[in-house]
């Protein structure tokens, strides 16, 4: 008689595939690596100061390993971690060149080069005639792209768009019910089908967009190369208000430490936040100063 598998049974066995697809292709890389630097495994176990039986079960995806371990490894293979773990920047020759030629350049260096190869690739700004009057709002939630995306819109006289609203269309349900039945993975793939609807129906609109549009480097190019950008700043205290103003006491109530990770998540978003084509602060300013000062960055 068959022995049924029952589902954690079934999700073990899944996880442990995984995991041993993982080792295999990790060992495959380390052993690649070796083989073109012309070093044997005592070489390399030498040169990284492990065993040679530890290298070998690595090699052959048997053996788990630390990542002291591996960070040892890539300094003598003379490799960054991200070669030996596999992304996509170590897939091909051209990329590792690419790698080189970029790596220790300055962020003023990095952007004239994506510019550049967006200018070649057919996706740079100044391929879109349609950009200087599509214009976002980018920023962290309570910076106010709502209210003043309304007001510029109906100065403009063009439509205004909640994106989060186009991606519960897109997805036939709340944001709330996209992250609790489908995860993260799956709204970012909505937010990047909404926002390409977006770009392809309006070639005149003000759209208000999610805070964190920026996590997704593709959807944020596209918004980019796309929409004339604003980024809505303000003090950390002041989003915290305003969304409480709102009427959500949620992040406060729910979080002690609500006003620290809204630090954290602004310092790490605000690389980011900061290639918008204008900054606008908004903080200790009125409705009315901020929404002038929006239309002297956008309005020609």
């Amino acid at each position: 008689m068959d022995q049924l598998v029952t589902a954690p049974e079934l999700d073990m066995q899944e996880a442990e595939a995984g995991k041993s697809a993982l080792l295999q292709a990790l060992g495959e890389r380390v052993r690649n690596l070796r083989a073109s630097r012309g070093l044997t495994r005592r070489g390399l176990a030498s040169a990284a100061e492990v065993s040679e039986r530890h290298l070998a079960n690595l090699e052959y995806g048997t053996g788990n390993v630390s990542i002291l371990v591996l960070q040892q490894i890539a300094q003598a293979l003379r490799c960054s971690m991200a070669e030996l773990l596999g992304d996509v920047t170590t897939s091909s020759a051209e990329w590792l060149l690419l790698r080189e030629l970029l790596e220790g350049r300055s962020e003023a260096d990095l952007q004239r080069v994506r510019l550049a190869a967006g200018e070649i690739l057919g996706t740079a700004p100044s391929g879109d005639p349609h950009r200087g009057t599509r214009i976002a709002l980018i920023g962290l939630r309570g910076a106010g792209k709502s209210t003043l995306g309304r007001m510029l819109a109906d100065q403009l006289n063009v439509p205004f768009l909640e994106l989060n609203q186009e991606i519960e269309r897109v997805a036939g349900c709340s944001v709330r019910e996209i992250y609790d039945l489908y995860g993260a993975s799956a709204y970012r793939r909505y937010e990047r089908r909404a926002l390409e609807e977006a770009v392809q129906i309006y070639s005149d609109v003000v759209i208000a967009t999610p805070g964190g549009i920026v996590s997704d480097p593709a959807t944020f190019n596209e918004l980019l190369s796309h929409c004339t950008t604003v980024w809505l700043q303000a003090q950390p205290e002041e989003h915290m208000s305003r969304v409480v103003e709102q009427g959500d006491t949620r992040p406060m109530a729910a979080n002690p430490e609500a006003m620290d990770d809204l630090r954290r998540i602004l310092q790490g978003r605000a690389a980011f936040y900061s290639k918008a084509d204008h900054l606008l602060d908004t903080s200790g300013k009125s409705l009315q100063q901020s929404f002038k000062q929006l239309k002297s960055l956008v309005v020609q």
